[in-house]
């Protein structure tokens, strides 16, 4: 299952060459990967409210084309991996009118997320302590291209922020 989130780029986000700063890549990912967990029925909320929290352990994020002031991009999202210990979310970020199925993305990534207790941060088993999110993630868990991989997405209507 692959979700898609839409972002509007707002100037604060560029840097001096007019294009958005690296960084806030980072905060569009989380956007979409919050999105991904309300899509699947399991938002973010219910991870906090069983006392648990999903630090980043890993991250990885390569560029293309730039996005700029105005415009609206689409993150693509899916999980590519799911362990009782780690999951693993890509994401490919595409302009707005740039269909997903045949463009180079602007953007793409993965992180990496275990589960933790909020208090001691001690790394739990999503298995154990989350079966239905575990659950979850074994039926929407999607392979790597060229593997049988779906295409599309479910889109987010609102823009993800």
């Amino acid at each position: 299952m692959r979700v898609c989130t839409p972002i509007t780029i707002r100037y604060a986000e560029t840097d001096m060459m007019g294009v958005v700063y690296h960084a806030n890549y980072l905060l569009y990912f989380e956007d979409a990967r919050t999105a991904f967990l309300e899509a699947i029925g399991f938002p973010y909320e219910r991870i906090e409210k069983a006392g648990l929290v999903s630090p980043v352990v890993d991250l990885s994020v390569s560029f293309g084309e730039p996005l700029r002031y105005g415009d609206i991009a689409t993150v693509r999202t899916r999980i590519v991996s799911s362990r009782p210990t780690k999951t693993v979310y890509a994401y490919e970020v595409f302009k707005q009118g740039q269909d997903p199925d045949m463009a180079r993305p602007c953007c793409t990534g993965r992180s990496t997320h275990c589960l933790v207790d909020a208090e001691t941060f001690k790394p739990v088993s999503v298995k154990r302590a989350l079966p239905e999110l575990y659950a979850r993630y074994a039926e929407v868990i999607e392979p790597e291209e060229g593997e049988g991989a779906a295409h599309g997405c479910a889109q987010k209507e609102e823009d993800g922020r």
